[in-house]
């Protein structure tokens, strides 16, 4: 069983930055990709970065420039430096693993922007 702990959340100022975190823990033999999704109150779930166990990286549109995806092998940890937020990233941010098939999800941890 795996699970995500996520953390780094908060509120900040259009203009700012914040660092989300995500550990996951237990049994698994590799991890194929990590990443983070996000909601917004009335939307879908979008993705936000996704890195490979290749070490490549994607990102969507509205992120590129000023969002990073890193990850620590090592640690099965998946960081997301995130600057110059605006208030339309404002949502929930989820953590998502990839394990050959199986997805699991992290609890979310909320992202607020203020303008």
């Amino acid at each position: 069983q795996v699970r995500l702990v996520e953390s780094g959340g908060g509120l900040v100022q259009a203009g700012g930055s914040l660092r989300l975190s995500c550990l996951a823990s237990g049994s698994f033999f590799s991890i194929r990709s990590m990443g983070w999704h996000r909601q917004a109150p009335g939307t879908q779930r979008e993705s936000v970065a996704v890195i490979t166990s290749g070490r490549t990286a994607n990102y969507a549109d509205s992120v590129k420039d000023r969002f990073t995806i890193s990850r620590d092998y090592a640690k099965n940890t998946v960081y997301l430096q995130m600057n110059n937020l605006k208030p339309e990233d404002t949502a929930v941010y989820y953590c998502n693993v990839q394990l050959g098939g199986v997805s699991v999800w992290g609890q979310g941890t909320q992202v607020t922007v203020s303008s």
